[in-house]
């Protein structure tokens, strides 16, 4: 079901990007912080109304596949996790080049090389954990598979999560992972809940005192007062950048770039930084807390590969937890 935000009367006199009418806006964001993207956006769009469309990516990808088959893609702007559910619109030439998009000052990884999509936030896979229960923070994925974690462990489902999706073809493809870690991890039955929200949660109530989640939730719960923290993995630490890209079936393109525009501009990722994720922009800031990308070590994906990979590694994924 569609949720509309309109703030149209919101004008706070600044520069109006073009653009005007209703967009429809397909995301897996959470529902609280796109709400606040939006009515940020009408601030200086406010003759755009943005319809929202709000799932995980899996049931996004499944709802406009659906919908080609009908005839016509019914969303104007896809905001989801990673940058292979992009690449495979991209090769199905559903998307429009971003021609009015402003992409100086944006990591240029984060930026699609034919202009199809561009990343609008770095959104890193960590080790969760519960301060009050878990004395030493694990420091690697390897350290998962002791017995010491079996029952501990709470991860998002990548039927429903894109970012686990994206992670589970990662880790198969890393030599020292691999299925080999996948079904170690198993042995120690990790709960498999819906999406990393409910991940996030559960480490923070110390249900599953160990989570394998995005850390942008972590954060927000910690800023609440949970006794949660952090671990940002010494083997590798997968990524997904949560592109935005418009469709060609798009009524309202113009509208639709101005939107996007907004995501990855100075603002709108000041905006990112102060809902606890990590910028696509060097001048936007930083998640109190968070550590500087280089002292991350990061995963560099082979991006055609995930692809071709990942819908094998969630069934592979399936095999092994049950």
């Amino acid at each position: 079901m569609f949720t509309a935000c309109d703030v149209s009367n919101a004008g706070n006199g600044g520069d109006k990007a073009e653009g005007s009418g209703e967009i429809n806006l397909y995301t897996s964001e959470p529902e609280a912080k796109i709400n606040e993207v939006i009515e940020a956006f009408n601030e200086e769009n406010p003759d755009i109304q943005v319809k929202v469309f709000r799932a995980g990516t899996g049931e996004l990808k499944t709802r406009i596949a659906s919908e080609k088959k009908s005839g016509k893609i019914g969303a104007d702007v896809l905001l989801a996790a990673d940058v292979p559910t992009f690449e495979g619109f991209k090769s199905e030439d559903e998307l429009v080049k971003l021609d009015k998009v402003e992409t100086d000052g944006i990591e240029k990884e984060q930026v699609d090389a034919d202009g199809y999509y561009v990343g609008t936030r770095i959104i890193p896979t960590v080790i969760a954990y519960n301060t009050d229960k878990v004395k030493e923070a694990p420091k690697s994925w390897a350290e998962l598979t002791d017995s010491k974690f079996k029952d501990q462990i709470a991860m998002p489902n990548p039927e429903v999560s894109g970012a686990a999706a994206f992670n589970t073809a990662l880790w198969l493809d890393q030599p020292e992972l691999g299925e080999d870690w996948l079904k170690k991890l198993g042995e120690n039955k990790p709960k498999v809940l819906e999406s990393n929200g409910p991940v996030a949660q559960a480490v923070a109530d110390g249900s599953s005192p160990v989570g394998i989640v995005v850390d942008y939730p972590v954060r927000d719960l910690a800023d609440k007062g949970s006794p949660v923290a952090v671990s940002y993995p010494s083997d590798g630490v997968p990524y997904v950048n949560q592109p935005a890209g418009v469709f060609k079936d798009s009524k309202n393109p113009e509208a639709a770039q101005a939107f996007v525009s907004f995501l990855v501009s100075k603002e709108g990722q000041e905006l990112a930084v102060k809902q606890n994720y990590v910028p696509v922009r060097s001048d936007a800031g930083a998640p109190e807390g968070a550590p500087a990308l280089t002292d991350i070590n990061l995963i560099q994906p082979d991006y055609a590969k995930v692809k071709e990979q990942q819908d094998g590694a969630v069934e592979k994924f399936k095999e092994i937890m049950g």
